[in-house]
């Protein structure tokens, strides 16, 4: 008889056997099966995310292609139209320089001029209307000015060369005799025009000798509308309501009314051409320049269109009355000329 035991294994019968082999088998089995459900739903979540993501880019794109057919739409009745115009080239020119104080802001302007009155401009800084939100000091303004001065001077402008002035609409804000008081503590003359000065002024600048005899110029500024025309040896100017006319809660019936009647004034020979500057013009021109062009023509009031911006809204009720008024089909916008240019070639 032997003494070695059996294992416990060899004293197993088969089926015991059976189901220890398959019980691990089994549970490989189920655990394969569960990571494959797992990977489905994944697959599936993915899936779903994918096709959420698809459809947000798909909605981008449709919504900027509908901003961008909305701005063709808006802009596609505007049309650009050359004006084939060339000012004379100052000769043997001296750089002169004005800081304007307008209704809105300030604004300087750098021009080479010469005895005859040919000018070109060097530089133009247009600044912000800080000065009239309440937001700037004494001591901001006295700051503002300074770098306008030592900006001139940087480009060759002698001290005795540079100017202030100060517009008729400026002179309607309080806070214009705060600014005056600065310039004047800076040792500087402060120029003061009239409605009836700018208008003269601005034609100066901006008509040329040759369109003398058939064509008048305006003025569209924020306070107020000049309309000027050359009259002999003298200049002919009358004002009416500017551009930010809904401040003062005037109707735009009773202001196209006045525009009108002062465009009618107009001598209908001088009706030919249109030279037109001021913020309004400026806003507008700027939606059909081509490069650098010193004159865009305007469209018609009735393409434009304002939106939300009142100011631009009733610069256009002032630009239409104008219109019908002179039966003028040619507003030529100089992107160089200005009223305050018009005060340096008149000194």
């Amino acid at each position: 008889m032997s003494n070695e035991n059996p294992s416990t294994w060899s004293r197993l019968r088969w089926p015991a056997k059976a189901i220890i082999i398959l019980i691990p088998l089994l549970g490989i089995f189920w655990l394969s099966q569960k990571t494959g459900l797992i990977d489905k739903i994944n697959n599936q979540n993915t899936e779903v995310t994918t096709t959420t993501d698809n459809n947000t880019d798909k909605n981008k794109t449709e919504d900027t292609g509908k901003k961008e057919n909305d701005k063709t739409n808006t802009n596609s009745k505007l049309e650009h139209r050359a004006f084939n115009f060339t000012p004379a080239k100052p000769v043997d020119g001296t750089l002169k320089g004005v800081v304007e104080v307008g209704a809105s802001g300030f604004n300087s302007f750098v021009i080479n001029v010469d005895k005859q009155k040919n000018w070109e401009i060097i530089s133009k800084d247009f600044g912000q209307s800080f000065v009239y939100e309440g937001l700037a000091s004494t001591d901001d303004i006295r700051l503002g000015l300074k770098k306008y001065i030592a900006s001139m001077a940087e480009k060759g402008v002698k001290s005795n060369n540079i100017h202030f002035v100060i517009s008729s609409g400026a002179q309607k804000i309080d806070k214009t005799k705060v600014i005056a008081d600065e310039l004047k503590k800076m040792g500087y003359v402060v120029n003061l025009v009239t409605a009836e000065q700018e208008g003269k002024l601005a034609l100066k600048s901006v008509l040329p000798a040759a369109y003398y005899d058939n064509s008048f110029v305006v003025d569209i500024g924020s306070g107020n509308t000049k309309i000027s025309w050359p009259n002999g040896s003298s200049i002919s100017s009358v004002e009416a309501p500017g551009a930010k006319y809904y401040e003062k809660d005037l109707s735009d019936n009773a202001v196209a009314n006045e525009v009108k009647a002062k465009t009618n004034q107009v001598p209908s020979a001088k009706r030919k051409v249109c030279f037109i500057v001021g913020g309004v013009p400026f806003e507008m021109a700027k939606m059909t320049r081509e490069g650098e062009e010193r004159y865009t023509v305007l469209n018609t009031a009735s393409k434009y269109e304002a939106g939300t911006n009142k100011k631009l809204a009733c610069g256009l009720v002032i630009y239409k009355a104008i219109e019908e008024a002179s039966g003028c089909d040619t507003f030529v916008f100089d992107w160089d000329a200005n009223f305050t240019i018009g005060f340096l070639l008149s000194l």
